[in-house]
């Protein structure tokens, strides 16, 4: 760091220095954002000081009139964009524009891909914010006084938006902040009136303090040097309050843009207003991309809370669950203290019901979503599904909703990219058919190459093929739908109810007794590895198979909770033979001991590894494996 009287000049965070590289080059076709970006970062300001001034009114010192004012200079070649809100401190000056101070950044910049237009949905997803300035300028210059704080205690800060920038203290009556852009020879037209007025009404329509310019001069005032005044050019009216039947597409796209700083349309959206006992209004969104904390639990999170149309809170995550943290929105309540603070949000059963509401509103709109547009709830799905799969366990009251909104891969086409719901599955059912069954594998292809599929396979049953982390755990959390239990193919013993021929029950009786010498014969080398060795009538192709107990925990789970470090209750599997298999066979009459018991360690270690997990001894395994191949070969 060097300095010159009181100029400071200081490094832009590298995280900082690679985004503003890739802001240049990547967005450059779509350059008129840096104005939407800029003017949303005034209105925040204006919202933020309305919500000091609550506490502390001396903070709208004497220009209680918030407001936003772009400029633009033909002759200086430059474009001003100046705000009377909250301003920024010197310490929040180097904070807010020399860092990156977001989580998610490091992983951000571990996607980039050096592809513009990925990029550039990878930005959207991230928020530009102050950055998107050089786009179209070779220098920025930024004057600020936080309210407050004394005339002499502002800053100026520059950059040329490369290596470093400058900081240094000026003198500054008005409070808020001015950004000054100095253009690029490629990007003049920003400093064409009307070319700005018409990017304003395209983007900052619905931003809700007014933004204003100065009116067009006839000659004649031109010519009697008449002063020129300045003009609200936008709607200046929060775009929630106004009728739905006044709000166009366009301006609920754009209203979501300012408020999630994405780049990418939302999917859909739901706008709604409740009057009567309680009273509030409500803008909800659902996006195409995920931000990178989504997979943060303790992440910021949650909608924008409006007290009678002032701002109280940017992330109030009161009002949805945590299952729904990827929706956006605003709620502006009119039952609400305006001194509301977080902790009296949480005691406040206004925000109980609105709460309750709000969740079905959005449970609402994703169910209309999968209705009205199949691929773009397929989006959806595949972006935030995982998230939703958490419903179940954290929304009791809402859970049978949660359930219908749920898409999984299917033996039905067995393609891990062709989801279908739970009701598609019920009205495909077998004639006396009564459960919903499912297996859970590590992977897609673990899961529909598992051997539990091969008696559903050969009698035409469909089964949920489940690959997700969670998977395991929300089908213990759901238990059932629409009546009929969800049954996990690898759990327990194997009733297909009406769905077993009586012969196919006699036939299975008949094999458990002709083999009971076998069974007890594994059962003796298996000694304390599993709880229990049978016949099975769920393979046709397989040799033998792991069934996990009835009230066991999952394969699954189990890892999960493993891998995490936990404490796993100690339980064995159950050890399945399928005695029409040759190797089944061939085992049954071999004589030698040793060897006997070799090819059930190796039958047995094959069965844990069809299941995705590890086996005990994989040396051991190997060694019995070559073995057995030696002896084959002579």
């Amino acid at each position: 760091m060097s300095a010159t009287a009181e100029k400071e000049t200081m490094g832009f965070q590298t995280e900082a220095k690679q985004l503003l590289k890739l802001m240049i080059h990547s967005l450059y076709s779509n350059k008129e954002i840096f104005l939407r970006e800029l003017i949303s970062n005034a209105s925040d300001a204006a919202d933020k000081l309305r919500f000091e001034s609550l506490e502390a009114p001396e903070l709208l010192e004497e220009d209680p009139d918030l407001k936003i004012t772009v400029v633009t200079n033909k002759d200086t070649k430059t474009i001003t964009i100046t705000d009377n809100g909250i301003g920024m401190s010197k310490d929040e000056v180097i904070q807010n524009l020399g860092t990156i101070a977001r989580s998610g950044t490091a992983e951000y910049l571990k996607n980039l891909t050096g592809d513009k237009k990925k990029d550039a949905q990878l930005i959207g997803q991230f928020g530009v914010g102050f950055y998107s300035a050089f786009i179209v300028a070779d220098r920025v210059e930024v004057f600020t006084r936080r309210a407050g704080l004394p005339a002499n205690e502002a800053v100026h800060w520059e950059s040329t938006g490369e290596a470093d920038f400058s900081i240094e203290p000026v003198e500054r009556a008005e409070r808020g902040t001015q950004v000054v852009l100095h253009l690029r020879d490629d990007s003049l037209d920003f400093a064409d009136d009307w070319r700005v007025r018409s990017v304003i009404k395209k983007y900052s329509d619905h931003i809700s303090l007014p933004v204003m310019m100065y009116k067009s001069q006839s000659e004649e005032e031109i010519k009697e040097g008449a002063l020129p005044e300045f003009e609200t050019i936008n709607e200046a009216k929060a775009l929630w309050v106004r009728n739905r039947t006044e709000v166009k597409d366009e301006e609920y796209i754009e209203f979501y843009k300012h408020i999630s700083h994405d780049f990418n349309e939302p999917l859909t959206w739901s706008h709604n207003k409740v009057e009567g006992k309680l009273e509030y209004a409500s803008l909800l969104y659902i996006p195409e991309k995920a931000p990178f904390d989504m997979w943060n639990r303790d992440a910021n999170r949650g909608v924008k809370l409006y007290v009678q149309r002032t701002f109280i809170m940017d992330e109030a995550e009161q009002f949805l669950p945590l299952y729904l943290r990827f929706v956006k929105g605003v709620v502006d309540s009119n039952d609400l203290s305006l001194n509301v603070s977080r902790e009296i949000l949480q005691k406040d059963p206004n925000v109980d019901s609105m709460k309750s509401a709000l969740t079905k509103r959005v449970l609402d709109m994703l169910e209309k979503l999968a209705k009205k547009d199949t691929e773009k709830y397929q989006t959806f799905w595949k972006t935030f599904g995982q998230v939703l799969k958490e419903g179940p366990a954290e929304d009791f009251a809402n859970r049978e909703k949660i359930a219908k909104l749920l898409r999984f891969a299917t033996s039905h086409d067995n393609k891990a990219e062709q989801t279908h719901s739970l009701d598609d599955y019920i009205a495909r059912m077998k004639e006396g058919q009564k459960e919903i069954f499912y297996v859970v594998g590590e992977s897609h292809a673990m899961a529909s190459n598992s051997p539990h599929l091969e008696v559903f396979r050969k009698k035409g049953i469909e089964v949920l093929l489940l690959s997700d982390r969670v998977d395991d755990w929300l089908m213990n959390q759901l238990g059932e739908y629409d009546g009929k239990q969800l049954k996990d193919v690898g759990r327990g013993e194997l009733d297909l109810g009406e769905l077993d021929a009586e012969e196919d029950k006699k036939q299975k009786e008949k094999l458990a007794k002709e083999h009971k010498d076998l069974v007890e014969r594994v059962q003796g080398i298996l000694e304390g590895k599993v709880q229990e060795v049978r016949v099975t009538n769920r393979l046709t192709d397989s040799p033998a198979c792991l069934v996990v107990g009835d009230y066991d925990i999952g394969m699954q789970m189990k890892r999960i909770l493993e891998q995490a470090g936990q404490d796993v209750p100690d339980s064995k599997p159950i050890f399945e033979l399928n005695p029409e298999h040759p190797l089944v066979q061939k085992l049954d009459k071999e004589a030698d001991e040793d060897r006997f018991g070799d090819l059930v360690e190796i039958l047995f270690d094959q069965a844990h590894l069809a299941e995705g997990a590890d086996i005990e001894d994989p040396s051991a395994y190997i060694r019995k494996l070559n073995k057995l191949l030696l002896e084959m070969s002579r």
